[in-house]
């Protein structure tokens, strides 16, 4: 069964619908070439997957099966590497909402807000926009404008209530200290997150995924100066909030509530992708379904299963020479088989991007670390790709 079959088009969508599944960044840089009048760009994300191919489906029939594949990227060489072309991406109307809007059409977002609306209002031909605030004109001091005027065509009151969707909290006194292990798949989890957490040095810019990852920082020292950015346009994050402190408009990529800490910044999607892509965020941990000897990473899509996309994955692998892939995951499946493998067979979310130490140019991996108690006998019984063993093997504290 081919993985998309699962997405059955006759519960979401009809024969004739085109459905593209699109990277978050791609599509923020997209909508930011449309809006800026950019026909189309190169982008080293997705380079070496099935998007590269065009082998992501765009239309099913109401049994699932593939009717249209995708559109095959263009690739050009610079530097040594593969990169994608893809297409400015603008539509017919836009409709967003603001937290501040004067009658001249000059918006301010709060926070995570910010994400989608302003590029979507730029590469839109009639854009709507939702105020939770009309004000008059002059109201809003010109270095307040997150949008301006120039983007608006309507204005209307907003009348329906924000909607919180992952709402996550923290009791008051509480410090983001780690889960205590209450059971033995907790004691895993928190290892693996201890381990993960001593690759973030002092003053890193670091971007976590979901799962173990969110883990890792709970196992910094406490005055730690690292800094959490999320791909919605936070830079940083900081713990759940108590109760008296959620905010709609402060969310994490996964929607979940959060807060800022002193010094924190916010910004739209695209500029918080091009720090991705950029190499300008230290280290990206991210978790896995497969990882193979040269370094490949499949993370997002499993046969059979429901796919909902790659969310912003591919862009945080995109560049592995300026940004170190940590990879926190157990080491095999609940059906026991391996994770770590000679060759992923799970669509790829990035190659040659990722304690194995992985060298990516010679496609070779190293074990560099031991869990208490765990041989190097029973890492072989449980690992599928061919490894090495480090001159100065230790064990994980």
């Amino acid at each position: 069964m081919l993985p998309w079959q699962t997405l059955r088009a006759d519960q979401q969508f009809s024969a004739q619908d085109l459905v593209f599944v699109v990277s978050q960044g791609t599509l923020a840089e997209r909508i930011r070439a449309g809006g800026a009048g950019i026909p189309a760009f190169f982008t080293p994300t997705a380079a070496h997957t099935l998007v590269q191919d065009g082998e992501i489906p765009v239309r099913l029939d109401k049994s699932g099966a593939v009717v249209e594949k995708g559109r095959k990227r263009e690739t050009r060489e610079f530097n040594g590497r593969t990169f994608l072309m893809e297409t400015a991406l603008t539509g017919d109307v836009a409709i967003l909402r603001a937290w501040k809007v004067d009658k001249e059409g000059n918006c301010v977002f709060r926070y995570a807000t910010k994400a989608f609306g302003p590029i979507m209002a730029k590469a839109a031909k009639v854009t709507i926009v939702e105020a939770e605030n009309i004000v008059e004109k002059g109201e809003i001091h010109p270095n307040e404008v997150d949008l301006p005027g120039i983007f608006v065509d309507r204005i209307v009151p907003s009348t329906a209530e924000k909607n919180i969707e992952v709402l996550k909290t923290r009791e008051e006194g509480e410090d983001g200290s780690p889960p205590k292990a209450t059971n033995e798949a907790q004691e895993r989890r928190n290892r693996i997150a201890r381990r993960a957490a001593k690759e973030l040095k002092p003053g890193y810019y670091v971007n976590l995924g979901v799962g173990i990852p969110t883990l890792a920082v709970s196992f910094l020292p406490p005055d730690s100066t690292v800094r959490l950015q999320s791909e919605n346009g936070l830079l940083g994050m900081g713990p759940y909030p108590t109760k008296d402190e959620v905010d709609p408009d402060i969310v994490n990529a996964g929607k979940e509530t959060v807060t800022l800490l002193p010094g924190a910044s916010c910004f739209d999607s695209s500029e918080s992708f091009g720090m991705i892509r950029g190499g300008h965020v230290d280290v990206s941990i991210l978790g896995a379904l497969q990882v193979s000897s040269v370094g490949d990473l499949a993370n997002y899509m499993i046969p059979g299963k429901v796919f909902k996309g790659m969310g912003g994955a591919m862009d945080l692998v995109a560049n592995p020479d300026n940004t170190k892939i940590v990879v926190a995951t157990e080491h095999c499946a609940k059906d026991g088989s391996s994770k770590i493998v000679q060759q992923c067979s799970l669509p790829l979310t990035g190659a040659r991007v990722c304690v194995f130490q992985v060298d990516r140019v010679q496609g070779t991996l190293t074990l560099t670390e031991l869990a208490p108690g765990v041989t190097v006998d029973e890492v072989r019984a449980k690992t599928e790709a061919d490894f090495a063993e480090a001159d100065d093997l230790k064990t994980m504290e």
